[in-house]
């Protein structure tokens, strides 16, 4: 009787585990398959600065886009900023279907940030990433500045790209920097607005950062920058020697094509104030073509 009983509740742990259990291999609420925990594909999502230009400007591939914004405690990005960036994104890419996310996370308690720790906090932090016709993007608003800035004299990077579809935003550094500053009457808000737009005009592609310029306007001392005055994406925002950029999966000492100095950002906003322009400053109409050919809107007019 023992016996039987003891096969009897054998039978009945095989089916409930059967059960329990699917049949096809498919994902469980979990992310585990029966095959074990299911890989992500991050290899996407690990390229060069302006690799994924055309897939970001036009719906080839990629139909929707999927930001994942994360941030310390206290330094999540205005709504407003957020908003303007999503309409700069609509103007000059075929990309309608936009979706943000925001995930809060702890602080990581660093005094300044390297760009192979901004790598690490992603690597560690990032859930989104390019699936089926979505295109995912990360950025990450620190609540620490970058290595090596020096606020007293001035030399502070306020954002920086380092990869395809990677951005990380010096939030602590912007506001600072807005809070003793009056050009107008939403610093804050227009010195992220400037930074992302800037920023994410790199992984455009601009300039000659996988979109191929159609007439020559890039600086020659200031590579994948525009000569042309007050565009968004001009040489005088940048700092430092940043042409070198990861490979796709290394882990080799990461520079950035950008660093946007927080001077250079403040110099043109209030130069911008003061001819009584759009305080935060727009693409001018060859960042605007070189745009249009690689799979972006076409320019006005054309």
């Amino acid at each position: 009787m023992k016996h039987i009983r003891h096969i009897f509740l054998l039978v009945l742990t095989i089916i409930f585990v059967a059960c329990g259990s699917s049949d096809n291999g498919t994902e469980d609420p979990i992310g585990m398959t029966d095959d074990g925990p299911e890989e992500v594909d991050r290899s996407q999502n690990l390229l060069a600065t302006g690799a994924s230009a055309n897939d970001i400007l036009s719906n080839t591939n990629f139909d929707r886009l999927l930001i994942e914004v994360t941030f310390a405690p206290g330094f999540r990005p205005t709504e407003e900023a957020m908003n303007n960036f999503q309409d700069y994104l609509r103007e000059n890419t075929f990309k309608d279907d936009i979706e943000v996310i925001y995930k809060e996370i702890p602080s990581p308690g660093e005094e300044s940030f390297t760009l192979e720790e901004i790598d690490d906090l992603e690597q560690e932090n990032r859930t989104a990433f390019n699936d089926g016709s979505t295109l995912a993007i990360y950025i990450f608003f620190a609540d620490a500045p970058s290595d090596g800035d020096d606020l007293d004299e001035g030399l502070v990077t306020v954002g920086a790209v380092f990869r395809n579809t990677s951005m990380v935003i010096y939030e602590r550094t912007i506001r600072i920097l807005a809070s003793g500053s009056g050009f107008s009457a939403q610093p804050l808000i227009d010195i992220e607005t400037a930074t992302l737009n800037h920023e994410f005009g790199h992984l455009f592609g601009l300039v000659n950062l996988g979109t191929v310029a159609i007439n020559d306007h890039e600086d020659v001392d200031a590579p994948n920058h525009c000569n042309v005055p007050g565009c968004l994406m001009q040489a005088q925002l940048q700092f430092g020697t940043t042409s070198r950029v990861a490979s796709a999966i290394g882990k080799e000492a990461l520079t950035s094509p950008c660093s946007l100095s927080g001077t250079g950002i403040l110099k043109l906003l209030e130069q911008q104030a003061a001819r009584g322009s759009q305080v935060v400053p727009v693409l001018d109409p060859e960042c605007l073509l070189d745009l249009s050919g690689n799979g972006g809107r076409p320019v006005s007019g054309s």
